[in-house]
């Protein structure tokens, strides 16, 4: 049975950065072999829009089934919000925050992002899953694909 995971847009556009795209390319082997699911949110939509064409691309055939692509709710803005007033992400990062909200409402237990400094660290995580805990809801995993990448081959 394949994990589900949540993709942020820097993880999407990291296929194509020189930096992320060997990491990020075995994610997406692992997936077309039914080891994960990918899902992501209307977010992701608004901001691919502003990516370049080859993100986009990428965007619609992977994402090309509306079911993986995870609407927003009053009840993940509430959540978000409760983000923002403990000082987990800055109002600037607010996009952030909906990320994290969204895949918590829906009960993913992974998000995946090369967000280092906003997501995709201890301090971040730890901050999120106070909330998470405080509100009722599930703690979840903040990570790079590499962690979930290796172990696989």
């Amino acid at each position: 049975m394949a994990l589900d995971l949540y993709l942020d847009t820097s993880t999407i556009g990291g296929y194509f950065d020189e930096a992320f795209e060997k990491e990020t390319r075995k994610l997406w082997k692992l997936q077309a072999k039914g080891i994960y699911r990918f899902y992501t949110s209307v977010i992701a939509i608004d901001e691919i829009s502003r990516a370049p064409e080859q993100v986009k691309q990428l965007f619609a055939q992977t994402f090309n089934n509306e079911n993986f692509i995870l609407k927003d709710s009053e009840e993940s803005e509430r959540l978000a919000m409760a983000y923002l007033e403990q000082k987990i992400v800055s109002e600037k990062f607010f996009d952030d925050a909906r990320h994290v909200a969204i895949c918590t409402i829906r009960r993913i237990g992974h998000l995946v992002s090369w967000n280092f400094r906003h997501l995709a660290n201890l301090n971040r995580e730890s901050g999120f899953n106070a909330v998470n805990l405080l509100q009722g809801y599930p703690t979840i995993r903040i990570l790079s694909p590499e962690p979930l990448i290796y172990g696989h081959e």
